[in-house]
């Protein structure tokens, strides 16, 4: 009997290997464009440097021609603009601007909500209304406005801008933050109705929350309307009410421009905002750019 040698065949399996991912080149075009928005960033701020730096300058060395770049600081007009009276102005300021901007959150953030994940009957036109009040020119009203003020003794009191300024910031804080609330799924709603939860503490502990970078840039949008405000200030106030934009006027003489004072005040007077910006900058960023990815 004959066997025959049975062959084993032995395949050759080879496992297919992983393809090594190539290192990717880093392109020149984000370094380039880094490059770009950095120089632009510095030519924007470059006015703001320029404007800090003759603050410490003696008015000598602030109106040399060619400006004087190397020179001895000194705090001599910071004195001068605390002589001159910028506390009262700053005040006026700080409590026209906060008080009017804390109003128009209130006011505000219900209407926006409203015409948001709750709808109201003819949300369009309650929109428009809010928009056509910008649209009159300030110069239109202000005679009505000096009259109704005088009449009511509110004249070159500070009480009047608060109400101006609410008024004058309240449709733009409703249409930013309708935008903002329309971002918000209206199932969280009602999700926490299913879970109990009231309309008051639904926005409370599940909108607010979500929204609260929007509000923030809100907020710094009419803190800064409300403090470069000029118009309503230069016409309704004299003494009492006077707000740094008024009070910067006086720096600004027919015999000659003082730039180191005048630099020195303005520096003052973009500090407060410069701060609320910085202080807020996370939320800011955040409230900007909400809803710009889905």
């Amino acid at each position: 009997m004959t066997t025959h040698p049975v062959v084993g065949s032995t395949e050759k399996t080879t496992a297919a290997a992983e393809p090594v991912a190539k290192p990717k080149k880093k392109s020149g075009k984000f370094s380039v464009w880094g490059v770009v928005a950095w120089l632009v960033g510095l030519g924007f701020f470059f006015p703001v440097f320029w404007m800090i730096l003759t603050s410490f300058k003696q008015e000598g060395d602030a109106a040399t021609s060619p400006p004087k770049l190397f020179f001895t600081p000194t705090l001599d007009q910071y004195g001068a603009v605390f002589d001159q009276g910028i506390g009262p102005s700053m005040l006026n300021s700080l409590f026209a601007t906060g008080l009017s901007t804390i109003l128009v959150l209130l006011l505000g953030t219900p209407a926006a909500f409203a015409l948001s994940l709750r709808p109201v009957r003819k949300t369009q036109d309650a929109l428009f209304f809010f928009m056509s009040t910008k649209m009159l020119p300030i110069v239109a009203v202000i005679l009505p406005l000096y009259v109704i003020v005088s009449n009511i003794g509110l004249l070159d009191n500070i009480w009047a801008l608060v109400v101006l300024y609410t008024a004058m910031n309240l449709p733009i804080a409703v249409w930013m933050m309708r935008s903002f609330f329309l971002e918000v799924p209206g199932e969280l709603l009602e999700a926490a109705s299913l879970d109990g939860a009231s309309l008051w503490r639904s926005v409370r502990e599940v909108i607010l929350p979500l929204v609260s970078p929007g509000i923030a840039a809100t907020a710094l949008i009419c803190v800064i309307f409300a403090w470069n405000e000029f118009f309503f200030a230069v016409n309704l106030t004299a003494v009492n009410a006077q707000t740094m934009p008024v009070y910067l006027v006086g720096f600004i003489a027919g015999e000659g421009q003082y730039w180191a004072v005048l630099s020195a005040a303005a520096t003052m007077a973009a500090l407060p905002v410069i701060l609320c910006g910085w202080i807020a900058q996370n939320k800011l960023v955040r409230g900007l750019s909400f809803g710009a990815i889905k």
